[in-house]
């Protein structure tokens, strides 16, 4: 989503795809948004795409958050956690039925533009007292309205370098994300196309799981970083609009 269909969280700006997922969706082809924005719920970010013009059912959004609470409860059942993040991404977990708690089974870190130290002092307690570190994501940085920005995988990494854990890492670019999006298509991974702006977070997770990749140049990376990477996409366009010409290529 950032940076390939939009710009920014709470006040998104039109960057491209609205022909391109209409002429999918005609097709008879499913197509998910996987985004590892944690801090708005998959109802917030169906909002902002409704108003950006697109027709996505709030089912085909799959969100880190999201993911997340399905992890808990797969291996938790009702799970006891301690956030560090944003309110949305505490809310996702209760609406599954987890709780806070001052005792936590789980630290669970998202983007927290409000971080402290304070925050990351009692995540580092909770760690050392048996709480397992759980990265709803752990990707470097995102593409917001001003460009790249930090994101929760510094965090993450923050705190694994101080508790001496690995974190179970759930959305991009860990595999599972993309290994549900395949599940709910009941599709074959050499049948579906991963489309994102950053190689590390979109693509390698995408790749892992047997998925093809496309990068758009509207986001993080560039034809620099591109040069630089040991890691080539199947296909590089401009602009996420030019995958129409794919599809005509290929009709």
């Amino acid at each position: 989503m950032d940076g390939v269909l939009s710009v920014g969280k709470e006040k998104p700006r039109y960057v491209g795809g609205k022909d391109v997922v209409r002429r999918l969706k005609e097709s008879g082809r499913k197509t998910f948004v996987l985004t590892n924005n944690s801090t708005q719920t998959r109802q917030e970010l169906h909002q902002n795409l409704a108003s950006l013009g697109f027709a996505f059912d709030s089912s085909e959004i799959l969100t880190s958050s999201y993911l997340t609470s399905l992890y808990l409860s797969e291996r938790f059942g009702e799970a006891s956690f301690y956030v560090v993040g944003e309110a949305c991404l505490r809310r996702e977990l209760e609406v599954a039925g987890h709780k806070a708690s001052g005792r936590p089974q789980a630290v669970v870190v998202g983007l927290d533009r409000e971080l402290s130290y304070e925050k990351l002092n009692d995540a580092l307690r909770f760690l050392r007292a048996g709480a397992v570190l759980i990265g709803s994501y752990g990707g470097s940085v995102y593409m917001s309205s001003q460009g790249p920005a930090l994101s929760a995988g510094p965090i993450v990494k923050m705190l694994e370098y101080a508790s001496g854990k690995r974190a179970v890492l759930i959305g991009k670019p860990s595999p599972r994300m993309f290994r549900l999006a395949l599940r709910l298509t009941n599709e074959s991974a050499n049948k579906a196309v991963m489309v994102g702006d950053q190689i590390e977070t979109d693509l390698r997770g995408a790749r892992k799981a047997g998925v093809h990749t496309i990068l758009v140049l509207t986001g993080v990376d560039t034809r620099e970083t591109i040069r630089r990477s040991k890691f080539k996409p199947d296909a590089v366009v401009e602009s996420v609009d030019d995958i129409a010409t794919l599809l005509q290529s290929r009709a």
